[in-house]
Formats: structure tokens, sequence, C-alpha cells
């Protein structure tokens, strides 16, 4: 499987690392090179340097050859804009964004694409335990 994902963050690198450890062939994209260093010296899988919502940027990163897509940045808006490019322009079946707001889900939603949002997940396990207690 091959699995382009766009932020090298926490979440990025380490879904990076994982992916790659278990086979997969991963890109990861990041406009901060200092931010591969997540990735560590044997991770076997591609870095590209450059923005997520660079038409360009992704070609390079192999999105058009993509089984699935993740944007996992720190910005909304250049989740949900990496996203509906992957998903549109490239014809990416699998794509995945996270958001913060959790008032743009029900957009997104609507636009057809998948979000994860750790603000209401956050939310809905704090709720769990102190229903448990």
């Amino acid at each position: 499987m091959r699995t382009v994902i766009v932020g090298c963050g926490r979440v990025g690198s380490n879904l990076a690392r994982q992916l790659s450890r278990e086979g997969d062939e991963v890109a990861v994209v990041d406009f901060s090179e200092a931010a591969f260093n997540r990735l560590g010296e044997d991770f076997v899988g591609e870095m590209v340097f450059g923005t997520g919502v660079d038409e360009d940027v992704l070609r390079r990163a192999g999105t058009a050859q993509a089984d699935a897509f993740v944007a996992v940045t720190n910005a909304d808006t250049t989740n949900i804009m990496a996203a509906q490019l992957a998903k549109y322009l490239f014809g990416v079946k699998q794509v995945i964004c996270r958001i913060y707001d959790p008032s743009r889900e029900d957009v997104y939603a609507e636009l057809g694409l998948q979000t994860i949002c750790p603000t209401t997940i956050g939310a809905e396990k704090v709720k769990r335990f102190f229903e448990r207690s």
C-alpha cells in the first residue's frame, strides 16, 4: 500500500514510521526540513520538502499512485485543502484529514471527506471517564 502523509509532526511522523515498519510505501510532505528529523535515521520512506497544498509537491510525493492520503498538519485549512486535492484531483480513494475545530466536521462531511477531530475525541473520552466513575 502507498500512503502519502502531509505533516511531519508528532502524529504524521509516528504514523509514517508505523506504516513503513509494516512494509508500506510511505511519502511524507512537510514545509519544514527540520520536521523530518522526527522520522529517525531508520525511516525508509520518502521525504518531500514543500507544502501539502501545492499540486507539484503532491505529484512529487506520488499522490497520483497513492492508496491512502492523510493530512495532519497543525492547520485545518491546509488539511482540508490538501485532502480535497488528493481526493478530487488525484483520485485517492482513502483520504483522511485531521481538524481541530469540531464545528467544521459537517461541512467537510458534505464535501465527502473523512475527518478526525482530536477535540471531539478528547471530549468524548473525558465524558466516558466521568460516566464510569
